[in-house]
């Protein structure tokens, strides 16, 4: 009898290819990104899978455009046809509600659940396929670029945290659009900082204009520093289960542009280190405000 309790109680069919899904996402995040997968673990239960599921999708993109395909030996062409498959899948799975690809599958589910269509997802792969023909990018382009490739995963996670578990999606008020566009432009600065020498030597990209005069570094930095200024100024507006991950990701990369201003030109990858993450962490979990930001 045990036996046969225990079989009528685990999922099966549709349910259990959803938490295969689900579960292949967050193994993707856990191998690729220790920080966001901490940040991840500060949401609450109702926008956590949702969120692992969207940055699952986009890491699995971003990853055919920066290296694993060519190192498979595919030439540029080969890759963009890669990507533009995989968006292809990504539209069919929102129309069906069904993929053979789990993270597709998984991103598809969370899509129609809160709201997030192809208005958001056309952007990004737009910039992801930016990254096999552009190598230098000027004022216009980066913007674009930023948009696309970070500033649309800010507003698809902000549809998670208005509408998951809702009857119905909702759109979110103008303010935390803002700042959820901030944030993920933010985030993305921050990272072409610190990447600045692998992005020119490893990859033959120019994202900021730094490398050739057209911006300064403290010009990108004080950007920065307005953009987390606007996004932390909304973070309270924020359903409660969604604020401490907001805040500890927010006061991450606030930390990450404190340390690029103080390297000055040094080439050195800045990182936080882990046990300042976890305090990080802690101090949003028990409800701090974000961190001021002072340029």
């Amino acid at each position: 009898m045990s036996g046969s309790l225990r079989t009528q109680t685990e999922p099966t069919g549709l349910e259990l290819y959803n938490r295969a899904a689900d579960a292949a996402a967050a193994r993707v995040i856990e191998l690729y990104s220790t920080s966001f997968s901490l940040a991840c673990r500060l949401l609450g239960l109702r926008p956590r899978p949702h969120v692992r599921n969207i940055y699952a999708l986009v890491r699995v993109a971003d990853e055919v455009v920066d290296g694993p395909c060519a190192a498979a030996g595919l030439d540029s062409a080969t890759t963009g046809s890669v990507l533009d498959d995989l968006e292809a899948e990504t539209y069919r799975a929102l129309e069906r509600g069904f993929s053979t690809n789990l993270v597709v599958h998984a991103f598809a589910r969370t899509a129609r659940e809160c709201g997030i269509d192809q208005s958001l997802i056309a952007p990004f792969f737009t910039s992801m396929r930016t990254d096999l023909t552009a190598r230098v990018h000027d004022d216009r382009s980066h913007d674009a670029y930023v948009y696309g490739s970070a500033e649309v995963v800010g507003l698809m996670c902000l549809q998670v945290f208005v509408n998951a578990g809702a009857p119905q999606p909702l759109r979110p008020a103008a303010d935390l659009v803002d700042g959820a566009r901030r944030l993920g432009a933010a985030f993305q600065d921050v990272n072409f900082l610190r990447d600045l020498e692998f992005d020119a030597q490893g990859l033959g990209r120019d994202y900021l204009g730094v490398d050739g005069g057209r911006v300064t570094r403290l010009d990108v930095l004080d950007r920065i520093d307005a953009d987390l200024r606007a996004a932390a100024a909304v973070i309270p507006a924020l359903p409660a289960d969604c604020r401490p991950a907001v805040t500890a990701a927010h006061d991450l990369f606030a930390s990450l542009s404190i340390r690029l201003r103080a390297r000055g030109r040094s080439t050195d990858r800045v990182s936080v280190p882990a046990s300042a993450k976890a305090a990080l962490a802690a101090r949003a979990w028990l409800g701090r405000p974000p961190r001021e930001i002072r340029s």
